[in-house]
């Protein structure tokens, strides 16, 4: 079937046009807002929230996410979702949601777009090494390590270290998941990112998020499971009639597949997830705006004081998509030639980091001149920002040039 047989006529839009909701009472305002840690001027164009998404997307660690893994599939080709286009993917999503729930898209926005700004090259190969290598320095996680990078290690401003955004930006980055606090988490379960900076400026980590970063955390896990479909689809790690009796995805792929016989598979890959993903956005907010009103949540300083998120999935979507996760968990995840490039990655991130603790000066100038003498806890923090902050890339280079030895990816 061509597509001219089945488009619509140029003409008049179809169908009733979505306009907006009025701002409700519970999103949170620029007013409002606590400010930034240095104070600063804010602009008379932009809200407060704007410049915290312009200061994120004109980082040094966001053009980073371009050559960073989303799932370790590098060596299949270009094609495939790197950090920076699942966190352009996820801030679509996120900011779409937040419109039609009348919350600030802007902040929404801005939380999706810094939430994965810690992660390590090499995706969670990477993340597993160092963290496993950091283990006895104080521990590694991206969270916590996206925090250091918007609070002290980008250098682009004269006045401060950091992108000095604003504490709703700050606190949706670290919380976007949850309380860090409370029901059985103590301080000690807090990463020393985290605890050293809520020390410094209180993050309220026992409370709610705000809404919109409830929103940017769900529309990741949105992002991630569909255009993992779609990687891992194209990858041949998996096909399409794998997916029939798989929940959620299974009944999208299927009807499609049949109904159309002989359509090509990169429509069939592009309209199911479409499809799919529609339905979990649709789902995502008939389920908040029922919390919402069981809550009614007057402000965002209430919404943040409820004892559970207003974002959520039903518990049948919660169901669907925590089985179509263990589908990818068995099938792309774990897959033999993921894993292979995998084990690589991690042997890529270990070495990097025991050379470096062993002997700063490998490291440049500037990041050298930071450590203390080899093997102590201040050179591991040195050695572990500067590998958190490579691409696949440079690590890979780096890795050639210590070691006089290239590991293919």
């Amino acid at each position: 079937m061509s597509v001219s047989q089945t488009a619509v006529p140029p003409g008049r839009l179809l169908g009733p046009l979505f306009e907006a909701p009025p701002r409700a009472p519970y999103a949170t305002r620029p007013a409002d807002s606590r400010g930034r840690f240095h104070r600063e001027e804010e602009g008379a164009t932009r809200t407060c929230y704007q410049r915290d998404r312009d200061r994120v997307v004109h980082s040094a660690a966001f053009r980073r996410l371009k050559h960073k893994t989303q799932v370790f599939v590098q060596h299949e080709g270009d094609y495939y979702r790197t950090r920076l286009t699942h966190s352009l993917e996820v801030a679509q999503i996120a900011r779409s949601v937040a419109r039609v729930l009348g919350l600030d898209e802007d902040l929404a926005e801005a939380v999706a777009l810094s939430h994965d700004l810690g992660h390590t090259p090499f995706g969670h190969a990477g993340e597993d090494a160092l963290a496993a290598a950091m283990a006895e320095f104080g521990g590694f996680d991206h969270n916590g390590q996206a925090l250091r990078l918007v609070t002290s290690l980008e250098h682009r401003y004269a006045a401060f270290d950091g992108l000095n955004l604003t504490w709703e930006a700050l606190e949706g980055l670290v919380k976007h998941n949850g309380p860090l606090l409370g029901e059985g988490r103590g301080r000690e379960t807090l990463s020393r990112a985290i605890a050293e900076f809520n020390a410094v400026w209180d993050l309220d980590l026992a409370s709610q998020a705000g809404l919109e970063a409830q929103v940017a955390a769900l529309a990741d896990d949105i992002a991630y499971a569909n255009h993992d479909l779609d990687d891992g689809l194209r990858a041949g790690l998996f096909a399409v009639s794998d997916l029939f009796d798989v929940p959620l995805a299974g009944p999208m792929f299927r009807a499609l597949s049949q109904g159309q016989p002989g359509i090509d598979l990169g429509r069939i890959i592009g309209e199911s997830v479409r499809r799919l993903i529609s339905q979990m956005v649709d789902d995502l907010v008939a389920e908040t705006r029922r919390r919402l009103a069981d809550a009614r949540p007057a402000s965002a300083a209430e919404l943040r004081a409820l004892a559970r998120p207003m974002a959520a999935f039903s518990e049948a979507m919660l169901r669907d998509l925590g089985l179509l996760k263990a589908f990818l968990f068995r099938r792309m995840y774990r897959h033999a030639r993921v894993n292979e490039a995998m084990g690589r990655a991690k042997r890529i991130v270990t070495d990097l980091f025991g050379a470096y603790l062993e002997r700063p000066t490998l490291m440049p100038e500037e990041w050298s001149r930071l450590c203390g003498p080899s093997g102590d806890t201040r050179t591991a923090r040195v050695a572990c920002d500067y590998i958190a902050g490579m691409t696949d890339r440079f690590a890979m280079q780096e890795h050639a040039r210590i070691f006089h030895m290239e590991l293919a990816i």
